[in-house]
């Protein structure tokens, strides 16, 4: 009888790559198609109505009723003549994952006749229920209001589904009583923080032409692909996206012969395909390669405004998702699919820019403009420094729990790499000490004698999680499966509120006399002093690093229900509710559901092993043991010794001892999962769940594993890394 693991490969070696046919041959041609944007806008909008949406961008006004309906109108006009009959409020809620309600344009007359209908009304507002996704208690299950409201600095697009399309419409949301419930909210309410804070530092002490700034964001995106028919054949990948067992082939990424080497060719066609659809969608991919694991890969897009690179890199994960079943693939986002082989990141490259064209953190040949450039790159390694469990906290989750630590991801020390001459740079100016590259003084705090800093400071350094790159900084620890809105809402809140915290010392020394440069240096000198042992220039791999940064009194938060408690210390509960990001009850909510999603997380994954343990590996390794004592049995009928039997029955109680493993901890399991639903709030579930619960993975598996190894391959049921990785 075939099994699903080998009808799985029969199916995998007939596949066939499945045509792709781009609109053009030129990118150009098509990209932006499906998008909302300033031309279309111009085409189909009247003036006033196009000059309101784009001051509401710009200046962030309200957009009137009256105007909204002109904009409504408009935007309908334009998506009908896409072919579009639906349309949706299209929110990022606290799952994860990207929501939306279809609604037709279509609507009845008293004549019975029919009209496309979308007004001002439906395209401002909308109400899903918000009892039903994660509110961490603000919202009760009769209690179902809330509301979508449009944001109009994210442009509205088509979705194409195979036999229709749809008009989706970035909203934020939030509960009846006004409590944000999503990722959007917060985010725009910090990048308003972090752009009022830059320009009031920038007009101030360097260029009082800045009045407009924006954080820049480009999301490297880091996934597996696994052949469909594989996944199907594994339950785990299949619920949890990850492998809850399976031994490690003999040759995995050892060779790296996989890094940047040709794409094999249905992966290609994938890429193309789903690429095609990103480009109509106005998401600006750059690049695409092989990584390091096999079976791994990586796109990147260009930079954009980070709540623009957030919306693109969820639509991205949703396009991918969407294409890879035309392909018969399944896209793998988990932090760690597979054991033994590198897990997958969302690296975040972040930096500030101004309307006047220039990257605050990219250093310049000029020594005035460096001295702005040091201003913001100290202040960052500030506000790292003294939020790096926040920071820490942001990133948390039951994937990159997995990752985090491993050999070939960040640690969960928060740490910066600022590279050698970056170093060498602020400790001459900070720390009394000549550089031997430039004629700085050591005393010397005069602007002229800033030095020159070349655009290509420093090298990359793959092991820390936040590193200079540059000109701007890559927020490494970040996990593939997140919405980097959750990391981008606290990286700039913490700078919005160390910058308006440099403004208001450089002030006070202003006050008593200083002149401009001398207070800037003088305050910058003191942050770094206090904030230098977050830097750190060498191999985050190493056990040395972790004994070091323990030394310097870095916390090395391993767990996810410890990490999230830095959202609700006293000091992150001022940081939030000052700059008016969360007031105490979204924060609260906020944390209630994270621990809440962890525990569901670990539950699926435990309840998930328990039923796998018993109904296929335990039955692979009973009928193999029956199997081998058959073989016994036949071999002293014919008359053989028992030394020549010898190996056999050693094999036999080699798969017994598994079998007893598995089964004794499986118990254990299911009763630890029982213990930890009932210690009580959410928090303690969720260490229960960490630290009762999780470790009893471990022992199941290593016996899964071993009897991987030595059950007749005819036998296992369960498709192998090898094929998973290797079999295209």
């Amino acid at each position: 009888m075939l099994t699903l693991r080998s009808k799985a490969l029969d199916t995998v070696q007939n596949r066939k790559s499945v045509s792709v046919n781009p609109p053009s041959t030129k990118i150009s041609d098509y990209f932006n198609i499906n998008v909302f944007s300033d031309t279309s806008m111009k085409e189909f909008l009247s003036k006033e109505a196009y000059n309101a949406v784009t001051t509401a961008v710009k200046n962030g006004r309200k957009i009137d009723r009256a105007i909204a309906d002109q904009v409504a109108s408009g935007m309908k006009h334009w998506a009908l003549s896409r072919g579009v009959t639906h349309y949706t409020h299209w929110f990022q809620p606290l799952t994860g994952a990207t929501a939306e309600k279809h609604d037709s344009f279509f609507e009845p007359t008293e004549d019975g006749r029919a009209i496309e209908k979308f007004a001002g009304g439906a395209l401002v507002q909308q109400e899903p229920d918000a009892s039903s996704f994660p509110n961490g208690g603000i919202r009760n299950t009769f209690e179902a209001r809330g509301y979508t409201a449009w944001d109009p600095s994210s442009p509205a697009f088509i979705m194409e589904g195979y036999n229709g399309k749809t008009l989706c419409i970035p909203t934020i949301f939030v509960s009846y009583t006004g409590e944000a419930l999503d990722y959007k909210a917060p985010l725009l309410k910090a990048l308003n923080a972090i752009e009022k804070s830059v320009v009031d530092v920038c007009s101030a002490y360097f260029d009082k032409n800045v009045t407009k700034s924006f954080a820049s964001l480009g999301i490297e995106q880091e996934y597996f692909l696994v052949d469909e028919a594989m996944c199907i054949a594994r339950p785990d990948l299949m619920l949890t996206g990850r492998t809850l067992m399976g031994l490690s082939p003999e040759k995995g990424q050892q060779l790296e012969d996989h890094y940047f080497g040709s794409i094999p060719p249905r992966v290609y066609d994938f890429m193309v395909d789903y690429e095609t659809e990103c480009y109509k969608l106005g998401i600006p991919l750059k690049t695409r390669h092989n990584e390091v694991a096999p079976s791994q890969y990586e796109c990147a897009p260009n930079f954009e405004e980070v709540n623009i690179a957030i919306d693109h890199n969820q639509l991205l994960m949703d396009v991918m998702e969407k294409v890879a079943i035309k392909h018969k693939f399944k896209v793998l986002f988990h932090e760690k699919p597979f054991a033994g082989i590198n897990g997958s990141g969302k690296h975040n490259n972040w930096s500030l820019i101004t309307n006047t064209g220039t990257n605050l953190l990219s250093p310049t040949k000029n020594p005035e403009t460096n001295l702005q450039f040091l201003s913001f790159f100290v202040n960052v390694i500030k506000a790292v420094h003294d939020h790096a469990d926040l920071l820490r906290a942001s990133i948390a989750s039951a994937g990159n729990e997995h990752r985090l630590g491993a050999n070939e991801a960040p640690p969960a020390i928060m740490s910066i790499f600022i590279g050698s001459q970056m170093t060498e740079i602020l400790e001459s100016i900070f720390s009394n000490k000549t550089a031997s590259r430039t004629n700085i003084k050591a005393t010397s705090i005069d602007v002229i004698n800033i030095p020159d800093i070349l655009l290509d400071n420093t090298d990359r350094n793959r092991t820390s999680p936040f590193a200079f790159t540059g000109n701007k900084f890559e927020f490494r620890a970040v996990g593939s499966s997140a919405n980097c809105a959750n990391a981008m809402i606290v990286l700039n809140t913490i700078m919005a509120d160390q910058l308006n915290a440099f403004k208001r010392d450089v002030d006070l020394l202003l006050k008593k006399g200083k002149k401009k440069e001398e207070a800037i240096v003088e305050i910058l000198k003191g942050y770094y002093k206090l904030s230098k042992k977050i830097l750190f220039e060498g191999n985050g791999y190493g056990e040395e690093w972790v004994k070091e940064a323990a030394k310097r009194g870095l916390n090395n938060i391993k767990n996810t229900p410890e990490a999230l408690n830095a959202y609700i210390s006293k000091k992150s509960r001022s940081l939030f509710v000052d700059n008016k990001i969360f007031n105490e009850v979204e924060l609260e909510a906020r944390y209630e559901i994270m621990q809440e999603l962890y525990v569901k997380k670990i539950d699926i994954e435990a309840k998930l092993l328990a039923q796998l343990a018993t109904s296929h590996v335990i039955p692979a390794g009973i009928a193999y043991q029956r199997n081998l004592a058959e073989s016994v049995k036949a071999m002293k009928e014919a008359g053989l010794s028992k030394g020549d039997t010898a190996v056999q029955i050693e094999m036999i109680k080699n798969l017994a001892t598994h079998i007893k493993t598995i089964s004794v901890n499986v118990n254990k399991l299911l009763q630890e999962i029982d213990k930890a639903h009932h210690l009580g709030d959410t928090h303690k579930t969720a260490l229960g769940f960490c630290n009762k619960v999780k470790p009893l993975f471990e022992p199941i598996r290593k016996s899964s594993d071993a009897l991987e190894f030595l059950v007749d391959d005819e036998l296992w049921k369960l498709p192998k890394y090898r094929e998973m990785l290797f079999v295209k």
